[in-house]
Order: structure tokens, then sequence, then C-alpha cells
């Protein structure tokens, strides 16, 4: 029985509406884009005919996934039934297949609304510094040089290097090239690649959210300091201020002082009593009120990170510019000015000297390991969404390289900065510099670098520029965090969403700002702990495990090399290929495992965090990786057929991705 077809029946994929013309200009030429949609060759297959599963794909059909992210498909009358070209439906029949071609109702509308041209970035520089921007955050800074002398000084070069070289690079580049290639986010590209998998995407953008409710009250602590920076005489350098205790010794003064168990600088009261207020909170189960500066300070943030993402990768590219590249000039001037600083040596040889015996103890290896891995950042979306807005043809494997190398050296260089103000500092109190570097975290900028520029001349000067510097450092990876989240929900739900972009993020940000309450408490510093230890780490390396066993082994590494050299010229060689399949995985496996062997007893000022803090850590992280076991059991029982046509139809791509190919848009099929 046949149908004719009706008057709202959906629109052909070669119509007007639903191919956009590019415009003039460099686009057109790189991408190769389609001019004239009239003239656009379709290859579409028969609705019931089966697509080959992506194993069965070999180099002849090279062209395959990568550009619009739109499936090649008959236009269905709304009925569920397919259309031929001259607007009426074959009978319906009854196939075994694993996937077709037909898309109607709302999938159809997604997937036609996916056909428009996909925002691009307006220069290669900005994806570099974006994504420069995003692996160089506060962690170079006050993370890597602490772990770099506490694990042997120069000899734990020597781990990280090798983690970097088999582990940390091979992720990076290859969520960049899955980005580019298929052109999503982090929900919708595992429809291309794996669509049991899905629940990944889920699992990160519930990580992403719980980045951005921490990790932005770091920034407002930066931005109180830098309000604070603006006096004659900083506050953080006398023990006359009414935050003050007995116990505020400056050793500074040009009276003779004398250091005891019991003294506390004022650099340290003003950031625990002044900008934390730690001390009108018993701990986590007694956080206490919030407070109204720092909840002020927060709002400031988030203003300047919605007016910098609202509009996409455009005007996000831009904001880059500066905050990308300024902590460069101000880490420059501050290194010089720590080398000039009587004592800046023994810090330098406290950092770098090798403890060769300690490349024997496995904790090394796993600091090194974790130390790489959540540098450069895969497994936040981030790298997927930036990627996704590349030219097809972009050379993603040079900017692995090229941003991965600046992001190592980044924090090796930072170390300097530190450690030559350590030993000045150490120089001062007449102590050894690791009586001096025993703060770690935050404490080390805020408490132990704060107060060695409070006493160098033109104090005021490096206060302002060192706290802007953190700032800068913070607020890209912000923007990162977020378009992680961003670009995934808006490729998953484009109907819903893709023209409401401004309000999506508005609202966004909000969720964030509401999220971040508990961490501007009295108590918040606790709480930032905390979920800085357990709801990123594990969770974090679990998500990219089962990415990477997902694309190597499930996908298929030689359709991902093939996907590569599409968009490339030429194939990644067998070292690629080695450490994607196998090196990577366990070199996850082998971090994730350390942790959880070995939990963190945590501790931040006094306070030891009870019993019941560590499980709740591993339900914040679990949180968000339950969403991938339940997203594969709703996979499995909303997908028709037995068990085991079940299981196959979920991990063979179901949706095939349109790339350029001169004035013809082909399709894997």
């Amino acid at each position: 029985m046949e149908k004719q077809a009706t008057s709202n029946e959906t629109e052909p994929l070669t119509s007007k509406k639903a191919v956009s013309d590019c415009s003039e200009g460099e686009d057109c030429k790189e991408n190769r884009l389609v001019r004239n949609p009239k003239s656009a060759l379709r290859l579409v297959e028969d609705g019931n005919k089966v697509h080959p599963s992506q194993g069965d794909k070999g180099e002849g059909a090279q062209i395959s996934n990568g550009y619009s992210g739109v499936q090649s498909s008959v236009p269905c009358n709304g009925m569920g039934e397919v259309e031929d070209a001259q607007g009426t439906a074959p009978a319906a029949t009854t196939t075994t297949t694993t996937t077709t071609s037909t898309t109607c109702g709302a999938e159809g509308q997604q997937q036609l609304m996916e056909l428009e041209d996909r925002e691009t970035w307006s220069k290669k520089i900005d994806f570099l510094l974006s994504v420069i921007g995003y692996a160089v955050d506060l962690g170079n800074v006050w993370r890597f040089p602490y772990i770099c002398y506490q694990n042997g000084g120069g000899a734990f070069l020597i781990p990280y290097i090798i983690m970097a070289i088999f582990g940390g690079i091979p992720l990076f580049y290859m969520e960049l090239a899955l980005g580019q290639y298929h052109r999503n986010g982090c929900i919708s590209i595992w429809r291309k690649i794996c669509p049991i998998f899905k629940g990944i995407g889920f699992a990160i953008c519930i990580i992403d959210l719980y980045v951005a409710s921490y990790y932005n009250t770091i920034m407002a602590w930066a931005f109180y300091y830098l309000v604070s920076s603006f006096t004659a005489e900083l506050p953080w350098t006398s023990c006359t201020n009414t935050w003050n205790t007995g116990n505020c010794t400056n050793y500074f003064s040009k009276d003779n002082v004398t250091w005891s168990p019991h003294s506390i600088s004022p650099a340290e009261e003003f950031y625990t009593r002044q900008v934390l207020q730690v001390h009108r909170s018993d701990g986590l189960d007694d956080l206490g009120g919030i407070s109204w500066q720092l909840t002020l300070c927060l709002l400031f943030i988030f203003t300047i990170v919605y007016f910098s993402i609202w509009k996409g990768v455009k005007t996000s590219g831009k904001v880059v510019w500066v905050t990308a590249t300024f902590p460069y000039i101000i880490l420059l001037i501050l290194l010089v000015r720590g080398a000039t600083l009587p004592g800046a040596w023994r810090g330098v040889l406290y950092y770098l000297k090798p403890e060769w015996q300690k490349l024997l103890a496995t904790e090394v290896w796993v600091d090194a390991a974790a130390q790489i891995f959540f540098s450069l950042g895969p497994g936040f979306g981030v790298l997927l969404a930036y990627a996704s807005y590349n030219k097809f043809h972009n050379n993603c494997y040079q900017d692995a390289l090229v941003t991965s190398t600046v992001n190592c050296l980044t924090s090796f260089v930072s170390g300097f900065v530190i450690f030559t103000v350590l030993g000045y500092m150490a120089e001062m109190r007449n102590e050894d510099v690791s009586e001096v570097a025993k703060d770690t975290g935050p404490s080390l900028l805020f408490i132990t670098y704060a107060e060695a520029i409070a006493n160098m001349p033109a104090s005021t000067f490096f206060a302002i520029i060192f706290f802007l510097m953190l700032l800068t450092l913070g607020l890209d990876s912000t923007f990162a965090g977020l378009e992680g989240v961003i670009t995934g929900v808006l490729d998953e739900f484009p109907h819903v969403w893709s023209k409401r972009r401004e309000l999506f993020v508005l609202g966004l940000i909000i969720i964030c700002f509401l999220g971040s309450l508990a961490t501007l408490t009295f108590g918040g510093a606790y709480v930032v702990k905390l979920f800085e230890e357990y709801a990123t780490g594990p969770a974090v390396l679990t998500v990219v495990f089962l990415e990477a066993v997902a694309v190597a082994w499930f996908y298929g590494i030689t359709q991902f090399c093939n996907d590569v050299k599409e968009m490339l010229g030429f194939a990644p060689g067998w070292y690629w290929r080695v450490c994607w399949v196998a090196i990577s995985p366990i070199f996850l496996l082998f971090v994730t495992c350390s942790f959880l062997s070995n939990p963190p007893e945590l501790r931040l000022f006094d306070y030891n965090y009870p019993y019941w803090t560590t499980v709740l850590g591993y339900c914040i992280g679990t949180s968000s990786i339950i969403c991938i076991p339940i997203y594969m059991v709703y996979r499995l029982i909303v997908t028709p057929g037995t068990l085991k046509e079940r299981i196959l139809k979920s991990i063979t791509p179901e949706t095939a991705t349109e790339i350029p190919f001169g004035d013809i848009r082909m399709n894997a099929v």
C-alpha cells in the first residue's frame, strides 16, 4: 500500500532550506563546501538497504565520517515511513538490519539542523590559544613544582617525560582528532563511534559542572586578593589588623623576631581568617554562613565568563588573546625578579637536585602519570568541543604536539618562578627550603608566594600582576570547561537549543553559581579540597579509560587511523597505534587502581577530614560515572531484537557523517 506525500513532509536534504550556501572566501575554499545546494549529489541508498557495519569498511570506504554530522537519509513523511524522490512512500517492509537510513521525527529534525554550516574558529591561532589556555591553568603554577620537588627534583622529570610521551600526548591527540573529524560534542559524538558508550558524554558534563562549582571559587579568592592589593601597604604584611591573633609573627619586620612553633605569618592569617574565615567553621559538618565578600567576587567572575562565551568560539577565541598570553608575560617578569632575589639559588637547587633512588618508588610514577594527565586535560570534553570547530583538514597532529609541549614547558618554567621565591623566603627566615615549602596547593600561592611578594620592593605592583595572572590562568580554563558542556548539549539537542545559545549559557552559569554556594561558606575551603580530590580525579580517569577502549577496540583502531588519514593526508604510525590500543589504556588503569587502592588522607590547615568524608567523596565521584552503566542498560532495553542483535546494534555506529569532497557531500555507508 502506498501513501501520497503530504504537504508538510520533511524537506529533502538537497533542498535549499536543508543545505546552507557557504559564504564567499576562505571557508568555502578550505572546507570545499557545496556552493549550489541544487547541484549537490547525494549518495543515498534505498531506505531498507543495510548499512555495512564499521568493521566492514575497508580502504575503499575511506570517504566516510567527518563533516557536518548528518546522516544521509531519505526524507520521511513524519509517520515513520520512507518516501521516495517523487513523494511516495514504498510499502513498509520488515528488515533485520543493524541500521537503516530512515530518519524521522525529532531525530530527522536534529540531523537536518546539523546540516547547517557549523561555526568555526575565526583564525587558527584562536584555536591554539584556547587549547593552550585550557591546558595551562592554576595547577601548572602550584601543583607541578610541589610534585616535582616532593618526588626527587630533577629525577622526577624522567617519569614525567615518559608518561607524557606514552600516555598524555597520545590521549590528547586522540581527542583532538575525534572532535575535528566527527564535529560533535561529547554526547552526540558517540552515535558515530559506539552508541552504547554515550553515557560517557553525560558523565563528562556532570564532571565539568563539579569542576565549575569549586574551580571558580579559587578564582574568587584570587580576585579578593587582587582588590585588596590596591593599597600602599598590602594588608597581609602586618599583625595590626582586626583579624590578627596573638600568634601573628612578622619576621620581615625590622625588630628582632623569634620564630616559634606557634608562630603564624600575617599572610597566613589574612588567608585563613580574613579571606576564607575558616575559624568560623568547625569542618564539613558545620560549614557556617556564606561570605558575602566572596559571593560578590564569584558573581563578578561568572559575569566575565558569561559575556566571554555566550556567543560561541568566535567571541571566546578573541578573549583568549588576553587570557592565554598575559600569564606568560607575567611569568617572565616574575622569573626575572625572582632570579635577582637573595637566596634564589637555594630554591632552584632544591627544585632540581635529583634524588635518583626515588625513581624506584611506585608513587613517583603514579604522581608523574597523574600530573601529566590532569595537566593536558583529556576527558573533560573540552578538546572534543574545541576541535569540532576546526576546519576539516586542519593539522590537529601538529596542534597536539605544539600545545602539549608548550604546556609541559610552562609547568617546568613555573617551578623556577615559585622556587626562586621560596629560596628567598628560606634566606630571610634562616631556614631550609624544605621548611618553607610545606604549603601545597592554593596555600602555596595565597600564603607563601603572597608573603614573599609583600616583602619585595614595589610589592603592590607585583601583587597586582601576580593575582591578575592567576585570574587569567583560571578564566580560560573555565571558558573551556563550560564550552565542553555547552557544545555537548547543543549538539545533542539542536532542535531545542541551537537558536537559544545565550539563554542556555545563562541558565548554565546560574546553575554553576548556585552549585558553588557551599564553597562560599566559612568552611568552603574544606568543600573545595574534597571536590578537588574526589569529584574529578578517579571519575575522569575512568571516563578516559573507557573512551580509549571504545575508540581503539570497538570503533576500531584501523577505522580511526583511516579517519585521521582523511583529514591529514597521512595515517598515524605504529607508535600511535600501539599507544592507543594498549599503552594509554594501561597507563590510565595504572593510575586509577593506584588512586583507589590508596585514597588520599585529606587534611587542610588543622582540620583532619573524618572517615565519612571519604565515603562522601567516593559517592560524589561515582555520581558522574554511574551514567555510563545506566545508559548501557537503557540502550539494551530500548533496542529491539534478541540480546545478540541488541548488543550488535548498540556497538555499531548508528549515524553516518558527511565530509566535504569537492562539490559533493559524501556519506559513511
